[in-house]
């Protein structure tokens, strides 16, 4: 980051942000302000029409008082007398300026039953619109006073009366009861989805709702919600916005010229060392930067020129030396990416590392054994020089390497040594191994270090072709489930058998095996219950098979050993010893019911002089006159190999 970027980031975050912050609070009182003034004359609003509607109620039940005080209305609700009872009504509805009037009989009376809390089911008397509200009720009871004969709900009030009454300029009314619309301001679409409480836009119109619910006739809720107008609102907010953010940006002009004037002179200074470094780095060592006063910039300047000096009397030495270097690294590269041998690569690396960090010795440890050891060797390991009179301060090194699985160094007087872990591509992974260098007189340095990771990286990548290369081959002849030679490779073994037996006059057997009603297993269990039966009969053909034998799968549910240095009674031996295993064979199943048993059969042949062709085909019509004669046996071809179709069963 520049001077002149850092200088802007601190003029920033000592005057621009606390401004815009404080921007952000201003702007923020005033919305809340507007909003809160717009929230109280909504909440008013409420207030008053809850008012008016609590007004209406109290008018409705002096009414229903009244009208439950008729002893004629009464004698006609105890005699059951409905068409008294409503003529009764009328007059009082009329009296007493109703809108509606409600009559529910209660248990008292003649032929009483439940009230329903619906007056279109369960009223004995109800006159007016059902878009009253405001309902009062009271009770009439019998002539003994105490069983209630029924109740009696009135309302002087209309929900559009009500709508009139409330509405006020800015402010719109919306009455429901349950899901219906009883009254509206607002068109019958726009009055649909209004929240009890809250924020709401309606045709480009902005609302502050406020509202509340009361009881109404026959146990019903009326909904009454009034939508106050708070478009003004925001031109006011916006217009006290914008006068705030004009004394802000006022405020910040003024801040932004100070800065400019400080940062100029500032600027000014340190254009002589910008100046001055750009000519260091374009090879003019001689440049000095002036010195003036004894503040911290003259300090610099003069820190500046002795850098300058020293980088003059370095840099040619450092450029043979890179140079020198990067043509090692490059050669030891290409001969790694190139060189499959896994033991020659380790060789090239080690010498290569003693010489690029100037070592005395080094060596290089791989954590696996070499192929061609015997089992429980020591890891394969490659010295390079006089390893043995600094084996103390390598061993220390590569413990504390292949602890950390990092560099390390160790140091005993002056005797140093550096390893570092031979990395794999996966981070996870054991390394390779590990390399390791030393020398005595003086220690390694961060360069070193970092040269010697390098080059085990390299080395690291160069195993790690040589191991995939050796992975390909090894797929490229391999049955992948069963891990048994390909029919590919069967071919090739069996040709190359074939040959040796006949140069050397010495019988080669062979073995072929085919699974009973495998296509049933398969059908009746699955294909996958059908790989668990091939693999598992493939580890007995491993298991039966000697270090000399090459078995493979030779097709399907078909598998194939040579057998070489075997006559006909040996390949028999060995077939019977397969044949008994898989016989034994107990495959779990799949689907955790019990287990499954299979039985093979098998058909040997054996020659010292017959063909390819001539030898499989013996052993395949073996085979299938074993399959054609029970299954699960062992069938030897006749000992001629020319004749195949001669057999002879076990």
């Amino acid at each position: 980051m520049s001077f002149r970027t850092r200088l802007t980031l601190f003029f920033v975050l000592i005057v621009i942000v606390p401004m815009v912050a404080l921007g952000v609070v201003v702007a923020r009182l005033v919305t809340d302000s507007e909003e809160g003034k717009a929230a109280a004359r909504a909440g008013a609003y409420a207030a008053a029409a809850t008012s008016v509607y609590e007004r209406a109620a109290e008018r409705g039940a002096r009414a229903a008082a009244a009208v439950g005080a008729d002893r004629e209305l009464a004698r006609a609700i105890r005699r059951g007398d409905r068409r008294a009872a409503r003529t009764r009504a009328r007059l009082l509805a009329r009296e007493h300026e109703l809108v509606r009037l409600l009559i529910v009989r209660g248990p008292g009376g003649p032929s009483a039953g439940n009230r329903t809390a619906s007056p279109d089911s369960g009223a004995f008397v109800d006159l007016g619109t059902p878009l009253a509200i405001g309902a009062g009720s009271a009770r009439i009871r019998s002539r003994t006073g105490r069983a209630p004969l029924a109740d009696v709900e009135a309302s002087t009030i209309d929900a559009e009366q009500f709508v009139r009454a409330v509405r006020a300029p800015g402010v719109e009314v919306v009455v429901r009861r349950g899901g219906r619309l009883l009254a509206s301001t607002l068109p019958a679409a726009d009055s649909r989805g209004i929240p009890a409480r809250g924020d709401l836009t309606r045709d480009g119109t902005d609302y502050v709702v406020a509202g509340f619910r009361a009881a109404d006739f026959a146990g019903s809720e009326d909904s009454v919600s009034l939508l106050t107008d708070v478009s003004g609102t925001a031109s006011t907010v916006a217009r006290n916005r914008r006068l705030a953010i004009a004394l802000l940006a006022g405020f910040l002009l003024l801040a932004l010229l100070g800065a400019v004037v400080v940062s100029r002179q500032l600027q000014r200074q340190i254009g002589r060392f910008l100046t001055a470094a750009r000519r260091i780095g374009g090879g003019d060592f001689s440049t000095r930067v002036p010195t003036e006063g004894d503040d911290e910039f003259a300090e610099l300047g003069s820190e500046f020129n002795k850098m300058s000096q020293e980088l003059e009397q370095r840099i040619d030495d450092l450029r043979r030396e890179r140079g020198r270097l990067r043509d090692s690294i490059q050669r030891v590269g290409e001969t790694f990416a190139s060189n499959l041998d896994s033991r020659a690569l380790i060789e090239i690396g080690t010498e290569t590392a003693v010489e690029a960090v100037e070592a005395t010795c080094g060596r290089t440890t791989l954590r696996e054994p070499a192929e061609d050891a015997p089992d429980g060797a020591e890891p394969h390991s490659v010295h390079v020089g006089d390893v043995d009179r600094l084996a103390t301060v390598l061993a220390q090194a590569e413990a504390r390497a292949r602890a950390t699985g990092a560099p390390a160094e160790a140091t005993a007087g002056d005797d140093s040594a550096l390893a570092s872990p031979i990395p794999r591509a996966l981070e996870d992974s054991a390394p390779h191994g590990i390399v390791a260098v030393a020398r005595s007189g003086r220690p390694f340095d961060e360069e070193e270090r970092a040269l010697l990771g390098s080059l085990a990286a390299q080395t690291g990548i160069s195993l790690e072709n040589v191991e995939l290369h050796d992975q390909v081959k090894r797929q490229a002849v391999t049955d992948e489930l069963t891990g048994l030679f390909n029919h590919r490779r069967f071919q090739e073994v069996i040709t190359i058998e074939v040959a040796a037996a006949q140069r050397f006059g010495q019988p080669l057997g062979l073995l072929m095996v085919d699974i009973d009603n495998f296509k049933q297993v398969n059908d009746t269990y699955g294909h996958q219950q059908g790989d668990v039966v091939l693999r598992e009969v493939a580890r007995i053909l491993l298991d039966s098979s000697r270090e000399i034998d090459e078995p493979a799968r030779y097709g399907g549910e078909e598998m194939a050993v040579a057998l070489p240095q075997t006559d006909l009674d040996g390949a028999f031996t060995i077939a019977e010893r397969v044949r008994t295993a898989v016989e034994e064979l107990a495959v779990p199943r799949l689907d955790g019911d019990g287990l499954l048993h299979v039985t093979v059969s098998c058909g040997v042949a054996a020659s010292a002089s017959a063909g390819k062709d001539q030898l499989v085909a013996a052993a395949d019509v073996a085979l299938y006159t074993a399959k054609r004669t029970g299954k699960n046996k062992t069938v030897r071809a006749t000992d001629s190999a020319a004749m195949p179709a001669e057999t002879e069963q076990a």
